[in-house]
């Protein structure tokens, strides 16, 4: 039978952690701190064990068929999937598809085993919507390739309730922000944009979480949305007028964040990196979620098509998510670990490929995982706007 080696004990890890187990999958639980991998399965029942993340042990320990889930910072993502192929094991993470980790495609195909990653919330969930957009427009009566298309996909991990900073962090600060040292790029009104400061193409976005309810929000755009129109399958006929994966913040983010912003801008080599860590280290002791803070998170992607010669709106739907933290765990720990637990049976039931791969767009597949936490009262809206 596989064991499942789930690297990383952090916030975001314990609901999926519960489900497979529950599920009678047999889960080892690596963690720098060996108290806090105990913690975390303590009240679990099954077969589970924790253990002192030492990387020679865990590669000793890692066998043909286990699946490696690595829910660490991303900078071991790397040595963990290579851990995995060399020994005739899976990768599962929830991280962003790196060039480096496509590097080993060939050697995952050869080797006949998946080395699976953005299946988290964002990236993951968010992309399991836009294929279902996709899915639906291809299908409807207005399709036609002529139709001129608008993508908007945002996402936002926010406290409940609102502070002064506007902001709380699920884990590490250094994360979001070397984010904010990446340079955005997207698609509006046909034009390519790019900004080397997020920060500064800022914008108030309202969007329809629900049927009857609308939010608005600080929204910035989330990196190089650009290869993501490949990656969800746009007909390369489609005209495309607009594209754009953001994040959301909450009203007044901007203003609160202002200082942080300067010192990013300012942070250059590794006299930059110590700063980044120094402020993130500060970030983390002042504003972190406390153990059963309620958190929240926010997810809208909407695609809309427009009439070639009129512009006229002839098609629009959006899917929506506003999940809040409660009993059974915080909302960005349910939404992310939860994905990445459904990777690991779709792996284990051979539903994925082969091969490196992001969140996967088998229609089967994301009816399924959708339909999952649609189930299990994550409740995921869907809306047509012409309705």
């Amino acid at each position: 039978m596989a064991i499942i080696h789930w690297l990383g004990a952090g916030l975001s890890s314990a609901p999926g952690i519960k489900r497979l187990i529950g599920n009678g999958l047999e889960l080892w639980l690596w963690n720098r701190t060996l108290s806090k991998a105990e913690a975390v399965i303590e009240h679990m029942e099954g077969q589970c064990q924790a253990r002192v993340l030492d990387w020679q042990q865990l590669h000793e320990n890692v066998s043909k068929g286990d699946i490696v889930v690595s829910m660490l910072p991303g900078s071991f993502h790397l040595q963990a999937a290579q851990l995995a192929l060399d020994n005739n094991a899976h990768f599962v993470s929830s991280s962003y598809l790196t060039p480096a980790m496509e590097a080993l495609n060939q050697q995952a195909q050869t080797k006949g085993l998946c080395v699976v990653n953005e299946v988290g919330l964002d990236p993951g969930i968010d992309h399991l919507l836009a294929y279902a957009l996709l899915n639906d427009y291809r299908s409807s009566q207005p399709y036609a390739v002529s139709n001129v298309l608008e993508f908007r996909s945002f996402c936002g991990g926010l406290p409940a309730q609102e502070n002064a900073f506007r902001y709380k962090f699920s884990w590490s600060p250094l994360g979001v922000l070397k984010a904010l040292k990446s340079p955005a790029q997207w698609l509006e009104n046909g034009v390519v944009k790019i900004c080397s400061k997020p920060w500064e193409a800022m914008h108030s976005y309202t969007t329809p979480l629900s049927k009857l309810e609308k939010s608005t929000f600080e929204a910035i755009p989330n990196r190089d949305s650009l290869p993501f129109i490949a990656q969800y399958q746009f007909d390369p006929q489609w005209p495309v007028d607009t594209f754009i994966r953001g994040s959301l913040r909450l009203q007044g983010w901007a203003k609160a964040w202002k200082n942080i912003f300067s010192l990013v801008e300012s942070a250059d080599g590794a006299e930059g990196e110590a700063k980044l860590q120094a402020k993130s280290d500060e970030l983390w002791q002042d504003h972190a979620f406390k153990e059963g803070e309620q958190d929240r998170v926010a997810l809208y992607v909407e695609l809309l098509a427009k009439d070639a010669h009129t512009q006229q709106c002839i098609w629009r739907q959006s899917y929506s998510m506003d999940a809040y933290g409660n009993e059974t765990g915080s909302a960005m720990a349910r939404l992310v670990s939860t994905t990445v637990s459904l990777a690991v049976e779709a792996v284990l039931e051979e539903r994925i490929g082969a091969g490196v791969s992001a969140a996967p767009n088998d229609m089967g597949l994301v009816s399924d995982w959708l339909a999952y936490f649609n189930d299990h009262h994550e409740t995921i809206n869907h809306l047509n706007h012409l309705d």
